[in-house]
């Protein structure tokens, strides 16, 4: 069973953290979501870039099976998606209210109390980078930058969540392998 499909079209460095943390990972382009012969998984990863055509054209498989992954959302399965890194982007595919503001900036982080079961850093980190930061959302915020503005947060979508962080480092092993347990094997 594949515990995480990544959605890209080429090879990235992003695969090899998967592989070391010990989860499934299958990258997959963004056309290929709801066909039959992908197999199950338990989380949807948008790496940072996805809406940018300099770097990917997996934002219009994704807005095409909008349907597909509102129904995965609903069986259980988390969608993890990283910064957009376009100016501005409203991610009106998914069920929930999100806008993204590219600002790249790094500094302390303030973590909100009671969301330590879902954060992409390890608790003793203070310092990250990031691309940007969140806005115009009803999601709850798990991480703010120093001028208080969400870098990462969290909004439950049928049995399943969204996760939408814009830290531009690699996430934890805790975070991935929670992800991995709290989701359901879904088709999508």
């Amino acid at each position: 069973m594949t515990d995480v499909m990544l959605l890209w079209e080429t090879p990235l460095l992003f695969e090899k953290l998967f592989i070391e943390y010990g989860i499934k990972c299958q990258r997959v382009p963004a056309e290929s979501l709801g066909t039959p012969f992908l197999p199950p998984c338990r989380c949807l990863v948008l790496p940072t870039g996805f809406a940018n055509p300099a770097y990917t054209s997996t934002l219009k498989g994704v807005v095409r099976n909008k349907s597909k992954i509102e129904k995965f959302l609903k069986n259980g399965g988390t969608v993890l998606i990283f910064g957009p890194m376009v100016p501005e982007y409203d991610y009106d595919w998914l069920p929930i209210e999100l806008k993204y503001i590219q600002e790249q900036g790094s500094g302390s982080v303030q973590r909100m109390e009671g969301n330590e079961e879902i954060c992409a850093i390890d608790s003793y980190t203070t310092e990250v980078e990031y691309d940007g930061y969140f806005m115009g959302t009803d999601a709850k915020v798990i991480l703010r930058d120093s001028s208080y503005r969400p870098i990462m947060v969290v909004k439950d979508a049928g049995k399943g969540r969204v996760i939408a962080c814009s830290i531009h480092e690699f996430p934890s092993k805790d975070f991935l392998q929670r992800i991995v347990e709290i989701s359901a094997s879904c088709k999508i």
